[in-house]
Formats: structure tokens, C-alpha cells, sequence
């Protein structure tokens, strides 16, 4: 029986789906990870205790497993793991991503350098140091930018400003942020901010999966809530997209050209991009999946999940046609309205009953801290929707959303400043 390491950081909302669907391939798995397995989703393989944000020391704890455990495959669910998962691989003689390719996919500057040198379409960017005066920076950008860490994802610390006061201030929030956050003590690239020019336009994402540098499109979603700032929070995603196939091709074009710009050539990506009247402009590309539950929107040849695609393509067994079911899907990232601490979600019953919902998944448990962007971290739960149009999937997916009531009880403002409650509100709800 083939065995997959499968690299998850303590927290995450990817386990269940690569466990699942090494399940249904009947495939061992060992589980990597620095979390405590009873964390673990209803995990039956075998744990390998490692610190996943150390990649040398991951790869010198599973070469000593792989002596009696011999692993065929390795994946990575984030950024973060990702970069162990191409360390690992290498020491076990593995096909992989070079470390540099996909350290390069997980760091804006070094992206944007690799893609500007190769001529793709990037916004103009700078880079300055964190520690450096921000009204002084201020004056050597254009307006209106977009300020942003060079590491973290699902849009934490992402502001625009639109003038020099907004850049001085977004500066130092994303700072206060990557401080409290503990990163500027541990990552030398927590410790600088990139600015780029905004870019408007409609913004799509890109599901794909390489094979010896190949890249075969899986799927791509529209989203189609504005994300023109001050904060760039994605709420709903569908599929497929309604752009014209002739733009759909110069965008999955364009993804080709920006894997083979990072030296990207095995496993999964997923690529942003903004469409305007001058072309198709590259935001990011990871090597990895879609995030939080967003893939379960994803059905292929023969009921598989994009997990499962991941796992049989990393393991070079045989794949179905890489053609999805053409019925329209979507989910939406219940988006957290307020800090503090989450008392119930109301009305999920009633939420769940809405014509074409599938799916309603609150992430987040009575007590905990919530923060919104542009310093959380974190969803409040998804829901999942399919219909006969996209049109139905967005008002299902508006709709149910509108019929939940989320009560959140005040808390102390946090050390990253996310706005406070007022005095008179004790508790707030959407």
C-alpha cells in the first residue's frame, strides 16, 4: 500500500479533506504535524510529531520514519507547509518543487521579482523596511496602492490607501499586526511591508494542478463582491466563471507562464488574478489548493474531490479526466463583522432550508476570539450552494446568509488594534 506524509500545521481546515480522500484511494497515511492528534479529525494512520515551520528538521525526523515507513508522496496544505513538504521530498528522493520555487510562491516580493524580470503583468511595487519611517515612504508611491506583509494570506494585513495620511496609517497597522502576530521576532521577511498600485478590475481564481512543469486548469471561480479596499475580504466564490472563453484561456495562459516564471512543476496551484481593459494581471500564485472548505464546491470524473486528484497525481496513480461536473457551485466565507468573543449563530436551521444550500459550517466555537480583517486570521464557518445558475447560487448563498444572526460579546481591544465595540453595545449581531 502507497503512503502519503501529509503536512498540517496545528490549525487547519484542510485535514479532513486530504484524509477523506486518502480514504476513498485506500492510501496510509502518516500525518505530520506540531498539533496534538486527538486535534486531528477522527485521524486512524500514524502521527510523526514535527515542528512543520522547521523544514530541516521535518525533513531529518521523516528520512529516520521512511527508514521502516517507506512515503511514496508528500503534501503540504498551506504556504507554510508547503515549503517543508518541497524540503521533505527532496531528502526522500521524491518528485517535487525546488525549495526556491515554492518559498518564491509563498513570498510577494520574491513573486513579484521573478515575474516583473519575466515580463508578466504585475502591479508596480516597493518594498520597505518595517522599521523605517512610513511618512517618509509615503511620498514614493503611487495612489492608489494597496499595503500588504510579504508572507500571510487569505487577505490578513491587506489595505489600501489612498493618500499619504491612509499610507502612514495602513503601514504601521500592518506592522503593529505582523508584531503581534510574533512573526517580526522569527521571519526575517515579517520585518519589511510591500506597497504595489491597485488594480481594478474583477478578480478571479484559478484551480490548477502541474505535472512535470505542465499545467492542467481544474477549475476557475468569479468573485463577484467588489474588492476595491479599504479592506480585501472574500466572501463568495462560484463557478464557473462567466468570463468569456477567450479571456478564460488568456488567463489559464497566463498561470502557465507564471508557474514556469516561479519553476513551479508538481502538485497543486491556485492563482489570483485581476481582468481589466489592459489584460489579465497575476495577484499571487500558491502551491497549494484553494483554502479553508472552498474545494468541497469541486466534484470531478467519478464523484472525486480535488483532494483526492492531489493525492492520486502525487502519487502518479491513474487519473480520471480532469473535467468537473458543469452544475453551478459556490460557497461564501462567513465573513466576522465585529471583534470579540462569538456567544451563538442563530438561525442555522433556517439557513440551512434556502433553496439550493448544501452545506453551512460554523468554524468557530462559542468563546472564542474573533477578529475581522484586516488582522484576522480566520473565517467564521462557510456555506456551500449548487443550482442550475450562477445567479441561484448567489442568491441562495445571499440569501441563507442574511438569516443568520451572529451574536458576538464585547472583549478587551486586542494588541492589534482590530476596531472595538462601542461603549453602548454590548454585543452585536449580523
Amino acid at each position: 500500500m502507497s503512503r502519503l506524509l501529509l503536512l498540517l500545521p496545528a490549525r487547519t481546515y484542510r485535514a479532513e479533506a486530504f484524509i477523506e480522500a486518502a480514504r476513498r484511494t485506500d492510501v496510509a497515511v502518516t500525518i505530520g504535524t506540531e498539533g496534538a492528534a486527538e486535534a486531528l479529525p477522527d485521524v486512524s494512520g500514524t502521527v510523526l510529531a514535527m515542528d512543520v515551520r522547521d523544514p530541516q528538521a521535518a525533513a531529518r525526523a521523516t528520512v529516520a520514519f521512511a527508514r521502516y515507513h517507506p512515503i511514496d508522496a508528500v503534501i503540504g496544505v498551506n504556504d507554510v507547509t508547503a515549503v517543508t513538504a518541497a524540503v521533505v521530498a527532496e531528502a526522500l528522493g521524491l518528485p517535487h518543487n525546488s525549495v526556491a520555487s515554492v518559498t518564491a510562491a509563498g513570498n510577494k516580493r520574491r513573486m513579484r521579482e521573478r515575474l516583473s524580470a519575466q515580463g508578466l503583468p504585475v502591479p508596480q511595487f516597493s518594498v520597505f523596511p518595517l522599521d523605517g519611517d512610513p511618512t517618509s515612504f509615503a511620498r514614493q508611491v503611487r495612489y492608489p496602492c494597496v499595503v500588504k506583509p510579504l508572507i500571510l494570506s487569505a487577505s490578513c494585513g491587506v489595505i489600501r490607501a489612498n493618500d499619504e495620511e491612509e499610507f502612514t496609517q495602513a503601514f504601521r497597522r500592518v506592522g503593529k499586526l505582523l508584531a503581534a502576530l510574533g512573526l517580526t521576532a522569527i521571519d526575517e521577511q515579517a520585518r519589511w511591508i510591500l506597497a504595489e498600485d491597485f488594480v481594478p478590475g474583477m478578480e478571479v481564481a484559478l484551480e490548477g494542478l502541474l505535472t512535470n512543469g505542465v499545467l492542467q486548469p481544474l477549475a476557475m471561480f468569479d468573485k463577484p463582491d467588489p474588492l476595491d479596499g479599504p479592506y480585501f475580504e472574500e466572501t463568495i466564490y462560484v463557478t464557473p466563471s462567466r468570463l468569456a472563453s477567450d479571456v478564460q484561456q488568456h488567463i489559464v495562459a497566463c498561470a502557465g507562464r507564471t508557474a514556469e516564471a516561479l519553476d513551479l512543476r508538481e502538485g497543486p496551484v491556485h492563482a489570483e488574478f485581476r481582468v481589466n481593459q489592459n489584460g489579465v494581471w497575476v495577484i499571487e500564485m500558491a502551491a497549494r489548493t484553494i483554502g479553508g472548505r472552498c474545494s468541497r464546491t469541486l466534484d470531478f470524473a467519478a464523484g472525486m474531490s480535488l483532494e483526492e486528484l492531489i493525492l492520486r497525481q502525487a502519487l502518479r496513480m491513474p487519473l480520471p479526466p480532469l473535467t468537473r461536473q458543469e452544475r453551478a457551485a459556490g460557497v461564501m466565507m462567513l465573513p466576522i463583522p465585529y471583534g470579540g468573543r462569538l456567544h451563538e449563530v442563530r438561525g442555522q436551521a433556517e439557513a440551512k432550508a434556502v433553496s439550493g444550500i448544501e452545506e453551512l459550517t460554523i468554524t468557530a466555537e462559542s468563546g472564542d476570539e474573533l477578529v475581522p480583517l484586516p488582522e484576522g486570521t480566520r473565517y467564521l464557518g462557510f456555506l456551500l450552494a449548487r443550482g442550475e445558475t450562477l445567479e441561484d447560487v448567489e442568491r441562495s448563498l445571499r440569501d441563507a446568509h442574511r438569516r443568520l444572526t451572529v451574536v458576538i460579546t464585547a472583549s478587551p481591544r486586542t494588541a492589534t488594534d482590530s476596531p472595538p465595540f462601542p461603549p453602548s453595545a454590548p454585543a452585536m449581531s449580523f
